[in-house]
């Protein structure tokens, strides 16, 4: 898959494990700010702020509106993808702000449905981020099994010593 180099807004965007999260959480299904503050037990003011940075950069696209329990106009918000298209230009505070977000998410997991695995091996680095990513590029690339069941990866390599 080609990516493009990530503009400085879109790096600032995604250096924070709470939009992160949002991005994640509207993968494939739109919900509100007021559903995206429930589900990260945050105050709606404050995720409010982290949705319209993210509909700015355009990592979050405005959905109709719909009307809300109360009759209310609601707007839910929908992850467009383009997180997955970017390289580069992220340094160490987006891999801090993945690594906090997932531990957020890990944290909610019960713990007998969490698979985790860890390997040591030497091998040449380059070679198997390009092999990793290869994968994960070909499943974010297949169409959504309706069927299946909603999972999330995350991967760190990391030195072994």
């Amino acid at each position: 898959m080609h990516r493009r180099p990530a503009t400085e807004a879109e790096a600032a965007a995604l250096a924070s494990a709470v939009r992160l999260r949002i991005i994640r959480l509207t993968h494939d299904r739109a919900l509100t700010n007021k559903e995206i503050a429930h589900r990260l037990d945050r105050d709606p003011a404050t995720t409010l702020h982290h949705v319209r940075k993210l509909v700015a950069t355009g990592f979050l696209e405005a959905q109709p509106a719909r009307t809300g329990n109360r009759g209310a106009r609601e707007i839910p918000y929908l992850s467009t993808g383009l997180s997955w298209r970017l390289s580069g230009g992220f340094g160490a505070t987006k891999g801090q702000a993945v690594l906090e977000a997932y531990l957020a998410e890990v944290a909610e997991v019960d713990p007998a449905r969490l698979n985790q695995t860890r390997l040591v091996v030497r091998v040449d680095p380059a070679e198997l981020n390009r092999r990793l990513r290869s994968l994960f590029d070909e499943l974010a690339a297949e169409p959504d099994d309706p069927s299946g069941e909603r999972v999330a990866l995350y991967l760190a390599i990391y030195p072994g010593d």
